[in-house]
């Protein structure tokens, strides 16, 4: 699928040689010093964790295993930035974390709020895994592992392909695109990487590997799938130029802060990328799963429900619960 020709020359990441940088000058240290976020850490009042268990939240494995319509458009959302997409015969996850943390380490770290709804082993055979960045919250090593082991093709930014391989994946199996480059997944099914402002690290390594946004184009129906950035305007607004309007736009809302606000951007920000891609149906991810910022871990979604209006068709569904995009609006309120 060819893109639409945009108004201004395309946003590019660069490399000075060891390290990616956005397009735009981004900030990632807090103004306000990292003591001054300790403090908020040990003595803000916030709600940031459920006070009472969450689920069990269970996604019916057999209604997934079954063929994929060649015009379905579906959503599985099973916590934080992890989706199984169901889109024109295909199948595809993103971001697959299922460790009980999102941490270096499974003794300490941000704990999942809710037991992932589908077990690993009982995914359905997938088309393609795609990674958004290389943060412990969207790359799971555990994960990739054992997926690694089905032959599934992963499709990465520059770089991540390097954990990858690193975890047994073959590297046959592993495209690694820059912003703007395209993969086809079959002939009538392209895959396109996209600009996002973010950084990438993991351990005490940082933005050795690029970040990026994923584009998915299939016959009948196109996907936006935000990963992580931040206020992003000429960005969004070139993705949207060249390749929306979207059928299904799937962007971040959670674990926002102006301490950090060029990295993450939260609901006000997601609506405004929203309407720059081209509208459709938002499906929020990265919020109700991990402790990772300072707000209450309902704001989130309270915030985007207050803002979004009328024209702005929401998809909230409870973790595992498949949502036929076609069918309009969905709150299922199950963080009440």
């Amino acid at each position: 699928m060819s893109p639409k020709t945009a108004s201004a020359p395309r946003l590019q990441a660069t490399h000075n040689g060891k390290t990616y940088q956005n397009a735009v000058p981004t900030s990632v240290s807090p103004p306000s010093g990292y003591g001054a976020l300790f403090k908020r850490w040990v003595l803000g009042k916030e709600e940031r964790e459920p006070k009472a268990p969450l689920g069990p939240f269970r996604a019916d494995a057999a209604e997934l295993a079954a063929p994929v319509p060649a015009d379905a458009l579906r959503a599985t959302w099973l916590g934080h930035s992890s989706t199984l997409l169901e889109i024109d015969g295909r199948r595809f996850l993103t971001d697959p974390v299922w460790s009980e943390r999102a941490s270096p380490t499974q003794l300490a770290g941000p704990k999942r709020f809710f037991t992932p709804p589908l077990p690993l082993d009982k995914l359905p055979k997938l088309d393609a895994v795609i990674l958004s960045h290389d943060h412990y919250d969207h790359l799971d090593e555990a994960a990739i592992r054992r997926l690694g082991r089905t032959g599934v093709p992963f499709f990465c930014p520059l770089g991540v392909g390097a954990h990858l391989r690193r975890w047994g994946v073959p590297a046959a199996n592993i495209t690694e695109l820059n912003w703007w480059e395209t993969a086809q997944v079959e002939p009538d099914f392209t895959l396109v990487a996209t600009p996002a402002r973010h950084f990438s690290g993991r351990g005490l390594t940082r933005n050795d590997t690029l970040w990026a946004s994923w584009c998915l184009l299939g016959p009948q129906h196109k996907v936006f799938f935000g990963g992580d950035s931040g206020p992003f305007e000429e960005g969004f607004r070139q993705i949207g130029a060249a390749y929306g309007p979207f059928d299904l736009t799937m962007l971040e809302i959670g674990a926002s802060d102006p301490e950090w606000a060029d990295i993450h951007m939260g609901p006000t920000v997601a609506l405004a990328a929203h309407r720059l891609l081209g509208g459709g149906p938002l499906l929020p991810l990265h919020w109700g799963t991990f402790n990772l910022a300072f707000h209450a871990w309902r704001a989130p979604v309270q915030q985007l429900i207050a803002e979004a209006g009328p024209e702005v068709p929401l998809l909230l569904p409870a973790p595992g619960q498949r949502v036929d995009v076609a069918a309009g609006p969905l709150n299922s309120q199950w963080w009440v």
